[in-house]
């Protein structure tokens, strides 16, 4: 893989995980549209932009090629409806000031991966990887003790987020392929709420340019970040694209903290402090496996 490759791959992973954190800023212009709606239209756009552009890059083949496969599936409507579900709480989250959880939430998911992977993929866990785990832990332990009630927030997207991705690893089908399926499975039930839900919003109609304009948008929002992901994926190594899915919950906690105003408290400082040595520790151990490897190949 040449180095023009690699910068490409670079600066299209910068271009995904910058998309995601920012996103926040798109969700708070509707914040005047029932949270369940938005979840309805970024369905409904998704499905369009996805089926427009897997028909100008002649992929839609895939498609049909997974439709065949009942465990592939089967699969994907789990994965739909965890999607949905992760969609949902994070959209909630931002339009009732609670982007800190969910920051904390995509802070943590990483390390819920590797649990994940110990107990489901049967992957060993080094010490490091243990002791950053723990350390995580820990934060989420404190923040539970100081308040009394649990983060669910932050957990739930968290696990739904790393449960997504454990079946989407397990499924074989290509990212774009699959989340047109995945959005096509949720695509009745959008339909069906649109149809029935009389909301103050869902008449396009009578809705000022603005707000269509910008629930059209759900779509790209979607879409966007996840071609520049897959397209990075491409072109550089995927312990390299790891080390770049922090960019995201980073700007999310930046905007939480500096544009919107949300109130930092001593406990949730101790809790981003502990969850952030977890990742320092877990990214350590990281640097330090793939340097031996690269040695390793080079010897």
């Amino acid at each position: 893989m040449n180095d023009k490759s690699v910068k490409a791959g670079v600066i299209f992973a910068l271009a995904a995980y910058s998309m995601w954190g920012i996103a926040p800023m798109y969700f708070k212009l509707l914040t005047q549209v029932p949270a369940l709606e938005i979840v309805m239209h970024r369905i409904v756009w998704s499905v369009l932009v996805l089926c427009m552009l897997l028909v100008a890059r002649r992929k839609f083949r895939l498609v049909f090629k997974a439709l065949q496969d009942p465990k592939i599936l089967k699969t994907l409507s789990i994965s739909g409806l965890l999607l949905a579900v992760n969609w949902l709480i994070f959209i909630w989250a931002v339009n009732n000031d609670q982007m800190l959880d969910a920051s904390l939430g995509y802070f943590i998911n990483p390390l819920f991966n590797v649990l994940l992977a110990r107990l489901f993929l049967q992957e060993s866990l080094n010490r490091l990887q243990l002791l950053a785990v723990f350390v995580a832990l820990a934060g989420v332990a404190f923040l539970i003790f100081s308040y009394g009630e649990i983060p669910w927030i932050a957990l739930a997207l968290a696990t739904s987020f790393s449960i997504y991705g454990l079946l989407r690893k397990k499924a074989a089908v290509d990212s774009m392929p699959g989340l047109l399926i995945e959005s096509c499975i949720m695509l009745p039930f959008a339909l069906l709420y649109w149809l029935v839900m009389d909301t103050s919003s869902g008449n396009m109609l009578v809705n000022s340019i603005d707000l269509n304009i910008t629930l059209l948008l759900a779509g790209v929002v979607t879409t966007a970040p996840l071609l520049c992901f897959t397209a990075a994926a491409r072109r550089i190594r995927y312990t390299t694209l790891g080390f770049f899915q922090y960019i995201g919950p980073s700007l999310m906690f930046l905007l939480a903290v500096l544009l919107y105003k949300e109130p930092l408290d001593s406990s949730r400082v101790v809790t981003f402090v502990l969850v952030w040595s977890g990742l320092l520790i877990y990214v350590y151990d990281s640097l330090r496996v793939y340097r031996k490897s690269k040695q390793f190949i080079q010897d």
